[in-house]
């Protein structure tokens, strides 16, 4: 360890020669040389530490910050990875890569497109009955209200000692809080518009392009492993993300039927279109089913009275509890073992940075992440053509062959 403003022989000069020690009260000695040296040997070890933690913070400061463009990218990529084996299918029967990605953007926009269509009703229909549910839980929260009645009228003699126009305080408050309105609306939708146009465009450019793009990353990443490996386990991600999620929403699918069955059974008001929502929100892993579980306690309320009205959301807490502790590990655990914790902090960390889209990208990340850590060496014979290329030819040789390709098609 050297000074700025010493030689490295000084340096190393003062470190070996004997200095004299100093003696303290207690009776013992120290040699103030070296115990600066140890000392900016400590700090120079945690230089790389701090440089890092920096780093990671600037990192993902810049990931919220830049929520409205990287959150439909990040969105389009993980749809693209989901309907992988979709495209796979349109090149064995022959389809263009433009042409089979174009079908699967249209399939896309066409479910994502449905179903909005499909939950509008039940939204709607929650939204009406508000009232009728206030109502039915008035009693209850006339009893909160008497038991909470003595610190409310502490808080407001606080209030008054603090603020000289309480009235106008409350109003201000309760017009801040209100919902929103039509012209914020109105105002968002241009922002929403140009994220569904980014995660359109994303996800169709990474359908058509995609073997390619795994072999250019191959090529560009500076490791000590080869690069057809590097794209053959890019391809075991893809495969094992798209997989997980199409055995998900097989088990989604029978939840979401057994939920119909049995709130139609218990006479809710329509019951099918609950069975879809317990589908598409269990996607959403532990907080899906928190809001279905809340979601049907007030249609409950709404539908049915006394003891009755938790029964909805009774039947399917149960049933969700059977899918989540016996049916989903049963089928997910035998392809991959996925830790509950590293799940459940995937979850919170992408919906504390991105809200619903990171909830819902959170998973397949995590999962593609613990794939590609997987150091085991794959074959490389099943690899398709067009990343094989990419991976092994430089730029200019891959160019003259896509224009190649081009020539001969026409």
């Amino acid at each position: 360890m050297t000074f700025p403003f010493m030689s490295v022989e000084q340096g190393q000069r003062i470190a070996t020669e004997p200095v004299p020690e100093l003696r303290l009260f207690g009776g013992g000695t120290c040699n103030p040389v070296r115990r600066c040296i140890r000392i900016m040997n400590q700090l120079d070890r945690l230089v790389p530490l701090a440089v890092i933690t920096v780093a990671v913070i600037v990192f993902f400061a810049a990931l919220d910050s830049a929520e409205s463009i990287l959150a439909p990218i990040v969105l389009g990529i993980v749809t693209g990875i989901v309907l992988s084996p979709l495209s796979d299918l349109w090149d064995r029967w022959g389809f263009r890569p433009a042409i089979g990605a174009l079908v699967s953007l249209i399939l896309a926009l066409s479910v994502v497109g449905a179903l909005i269509m499909v939950l509008q009703p039940i939204v709607a229909r929650l939204v009406a009955q508000a009232p009728k549910v206030l109502a039915d839980m008035q009693e209850t929260i006339d009893s909160i209200t008497t038991m909470m009645r003595g610190l409310r009228n502490a808080t407001e003699v606080v209030a008054e000692a603090i603020s000289a126009e309480p009235g106008t305080q409350a109003a201000a408050t309760a017009e801040a809080a209100g919902l929103p309105t039509v012209t914020d609306a109105i105002l968002l939708a241009p922002s929403i518009v140009a994220q569904a146009t980014i995660f359109a465009g994303v996800l169709f450019f990474f359908l058509m392009t995609r073997h390619e793009l795994y072999g250019a990353i191959a090529r560009t990443i500076r490791t000590d492993t080869e690069p057809m490996q590097i794209v053959a386990r890019l391809m075991r991600a893809e495969r094992h993300v798209s997989r997980y999620f199409l055995t998900v929403s097989m088990i989604n699918a029978v939840l979401g039927l057994f939920t119909a069955a049995a709130l139609h059974l218990l006479g809710l008001p329509d019951g099918i279109l609950w069975g879809l929502v317990a589908a598409l929100f269990n996607f959403l892993v532990y907080l899906g089913p928190v809001i279905v579980s809340l979601a049907l306690l007030v249609a409950g309320v709404a539908a049915f009275d006394g003891a009755m009205s938790v029964a909805p959301a009774a039947a399917y807490t149960m049933l969700n509890f059977i899918e989540s502790q016996f049916v989903t590990p049963s089928f997910v655990g035998r392809q991959m073992e996925v830790n509950p914790l590293v799940v459940f902090c995937a979850l919170v960390f992408g919906m504390w940075l991105w809200g619903a889209i990171g909830g819902i990208v959170a998973l397949p990340i995590a999962i593609w992440a613990m794939v590609m850590h997987d150091e085991r060496r794959l074959s490389t014979h099943r690899l398709p053509d067009s990343a094989v290329a990419a991976a092994t030819e430089s730029p200019q040789a891959a160019s003259a062959r896509g224009k190649s390709e081009n020539q001969t098609r026409k």
